[in-house]
């Protein structure tokens, strides 16, 4: 231990760790590649650090031009291990290798590849962390990130061929780095780390890596890779083993927006916003089945109805607005910045009748509505206590959901959950209370006041209009 904290140590083969003059320091190593004129430099150990100041990969899994990345500068390290954690030198999947060695040699010989074949440093740590921290038989977690810069690392020779200069054309190669799972994991369970961190300021930065852990964890998990969008044959087992699996993946975000949404305060609003628009990253345009393309949206639209279940269960209506009007570009057709609620919506109503192949919901007439109601209700249950006021605030979120999209879109149409066929049924008109609300309210009501329906009763008036006709339309059972 230094005057200034931990200092880590490489041994040599005829080094003596009882003899500091006989080892190499990690920061005399990595400061000294600065001298090397070579722009990019990996340094990988298959050994623990101690005592190395590195950074996180910038934006990692997003869309990057490849000769952007070679013309940043970079310094990277991958080590086989944290501190303290010992690294076998046997039983990996390689015979006379280490499991960090192993699988490190496995990615470099393809198996960390994209699509386009071209292999990467970050694509190498993706690939490595993954594979190591799954490892039954391993007992450490690699350690990753920049020294210096933010460039990257490219390993393949085809890739860096189709870059070069010519006299016709220099044309840029855009390729998709997977997500490199960084390795936060809460002390306690999920509910009770978060409800800690939002309640304590100074861990504001310890919150914001929970939540962007959690939002790569989910790009990693849904991306087409492991999700393929192109299957030849599907039948309903797989169309509901798909849905299962998006369920699954949002979990922990489950548990995030829902503490967030109720109890978080307006810096926490923006975090939301932020997670929004990154856990879209997967749904750009793309070729394969129009009911898998739609099913991307299905982990946003429990997102939205859990938070905003629970942001209206505690009068946030900031929260509301902005789990709706989230501005994203999914790049869907065109290049146009649209409010979440909008795509999300427009995918879901596309795939309103594929919630029908549900046990007990074929003869549903909103299946999707009906089987969500079910779904979430234990969920918030646990979390919030909601009794026997949940099915009041879930028909209340979805008369938003339907009044926002018709306001946001202009048009003449909202999606009608439950509650339009409960009125049908000759049970109360439960929309006409938000009505009342507005009317007696007006300026001071909570969601004018938050910025919906553009803060205006008379814009409110004329799109609960437009959706009262709609549930008058509907048919008679």
């Amino acid at each position: 231990m230094g005057n200034r904290g931990e200092v880590g140590f490489l041994v040599p083969v005829d080094g003596t760790p009882a003899k500091t003059s006989t080892l190499i320091r990690w920061d005399d190593l990595t400061r000294n590649a600065e001298l090397i004129k070579a722009k990019h430099i990996l340094f990988i150990m298959d050994a623990c650090y101690g005592g190395l100041a590195i950074t996180r990969a910038p934006a990692v899994g997003s869309r990057r031009f490849l000769k952007d990345m070679c013309q940043r500068y970079s310094r990277q390290v991958i080590t086989a291990g944290k501190a303290n954690e010992s690294v076998a030198d046997a039983g990996g999947p390689l015979v006379g290798h280490s499991i960090f060695t192993g699988h490190l040699l496995e990615g470099l010989n393809g198996a960390a590849s994209t699509e386009e074949e071209i292999i990467t440093a970050n694509g190498i740590m993706a690939y490595v962390y993954e594979k190591v921290g799954n490892d039954s038989h391993s007992h450490k977690t690699p350690h990753y990130g920049y020294v210096e810069g933010d460039g990257d690392f490219i390993f393949t020779d085809e890739a860096l061929n189709e870059i070069k200069p010519k006299p016709e054309h220099d044309n840029d190669v855009l390729i998709e780095i997977p997500s490199t799972l960084s390795s936060y994991v809460p002390d306690v369970s999920i509910t009770k780390g978060i409800k800690e961190l939002i309640s304590q300021p100074p861990k504001k930065i310890e919150l914001h890596d929970f939540a962007m852990q959690e939002v790569r964890r989910f790009l990693d998990t849904t991306s087409k890779t492991k999700m393929p969008l192109q299957i030849s044959s599907l039948n309903n087992d797989m169309l509901i083993e798909r849905f299962k699996a998006y369920e699954d993946a949002v979990e922990n975000l489950s548990k995030f927006f829902c503490i967030v949404s109720h109890w978080g305060n307006s810096e926490q609003t923006q975090l939301l916003e932020k997670m929004l628009k990154r856990l879209t990253d997967n749904n750009g345009s793309e070729s394969g089945l129009t009911v898998l393309l739609d099913m991307r949206w299905y982990p946003i639209c429990l997102l939205q109805y859990i938070a905003g279940i629970s942001a209206i269960a505690a009068h946030r209506y900031d929260n509301l607005s902005t789990i709706f009007n989230t501005p994203v570009n999914c790049k869907l057709g065109s290049d146009k910045i649209r409010n979440i609620i909008v795509p999300m919506v427009d995918a879901m109503t596309d795939n309103f009748n594929v919630f029908k192949i549900f046990p007990g919901h074929e003869k549903n007439y909103v299946p999707r509505s009906e089987y969500i109601f079910k779904l979430l209700q234990p969920e918030l249950e646990e979390e919030l206590y909601l009794g026997n006021s949940y099915e009041f605030l879930f028909d209340r979120f979805e008369m938003f959901l339907a009044l926002v999209y018709a306001d946001v879109t202009d048009s003449d149409w909202g999606p009608i959950g439950r509650f339009g066929w409960k009125t049908k049924r000759g049970r109360e008109k439960i929309y006409e209370h938000l009505l009342k609300e507005a009317d007696q309210e007006r300026n001071n009501w909570p969601p004018f006041k938050a910025g919906l329906f553009r803060s205006s009763c008379e814009r409110f008036k004329q799109v609960w209009e437009l959706i009262s006709k709609l549930i008058a339309e509907l048919p008679l059972f």
